[in-house]
């Protein structure tokens, strides 16, 4: 039981930053297919960077307010919505 909750637990934590490394790989063909600058990379990965910092500086308030299970599942969600728009 333990090794599956470590496995899940580690599962999690990778998913999560998952769509901030895609970004560089993803951008050539992303910015053919939008017809955008290459510009345009850096606005969305400042997006992604103040995204980072407002999450880390309310995850105390979420995780007492609705429990860990709950933010981890909002988490990994809004983590798989935003590698399926990369998609």
């Amino acid at each position: 039981m333990l090794t599956l909750l470590l496995t899940i637990i580690y599962l999690a934590f990778i998913s999560l930053g998952l769509p901030d490394s895609l970004l560089g790989s993803a951008w050539p063909v992303m910015q053919i297919d939008l017809s955008v600058g290459m510009s345009n990379a850096g606005v969305i990965s400042m997006i992604i960077s103040g995204g980072t910092i407002i999450s880390s500086l309310l995850s105390g308030r979420l995780i007492n307010r609705f429990g860990t299970g709950k933010v981890t599942f909002v988490s990994v969600t809004m983590t798989a919505v935003a590698l399926y728009g990369y998609a």
